[in-house]
């Protein structure tokens, strides 16, 4: 299910979530971590603040907080639009013909008839407000721990793993490719309910 939000409050923290086509491994496939901190870094430069983050091999989640002049639809679909293109070059570029093939199966007859040849992400999208801190450090959690998780277990420790915002909440050490702000100096205060 397609999630639209209708943004209330002038800015927001947003925990979102999206994920690659039936689950296939597409940002581990194609190498995208440098396109994915580049749509990072192109939302932090437009004044929105990542303040937590993890960048699995076929998921993405993140908590941003969204200054007012910003639509979240808009911000969502743009970096899903800029992140399937690439994606799509990339798999050309290697022959992952196969890959192309599923991708290019789950379009709809209404999608071709606008051109649309690939389907890179699932459907819905998951953005949900962030209106209290227990609701915050519970999403933040999740996103720190998934790398360790079930059947996953990309990395010893949640701070061992680079695709995330572990260590800069454990040790104040800034990621190396893009600024994170934490929760607490977004400029909003959180309910404690």
């Amino acid at each position: 299910m397609a999630i639209k939000i209708n943004q209330s409050e002038n800015i927001q923290t947003y925990f979102w979530t999206f994920t690659c086509l039936n689950w296939l491994h597409l940002f581990e496939i194609t190498n995208l971590y440098d396109e994915l901190y580049k749509w990072f870094n192109i939302l932090t430069k437009r004044g929105n603040q990542i303040e937590g983050f993890v960048i699995m091999p076929n998921h993405l989640h993140f908590l941003l907080f969204v200054n007012k002049d910003e639509n979240v639809n808009k911000l969502l679909a743009n970096g899903k639009r800029f992140l399937a293109y690439e994606i799509v070059n990339r798999l050309e570029l290697f022959r992952h013909h196969d890959i192309l093939s599923q991708l290019a199966a789950a379009v709809t007859m209404k999608e071709k008839q606008r051109n649309k040849k690939h389907r890179v992400f699932e459907i819905s999208s998951d953005i949900k407000a962030c209106h209290t801190e227990k609701f915050l450090l519970q999403k933040l959690n999740y996103i720190h721990n998934n790398p360790i998780s079930g059947k996953w277990n990309l990395a010893a420790t949640p701070e061992d793993y680079f695709h995330s915002s572990a260590t800069f909440y454990a040790f104040n050490q800034q990621h190396p490719l893009i600024n994170i702000t934490h929760y607490k100096d977004s400029g909003i205060l959180l309910s404690d309910l």
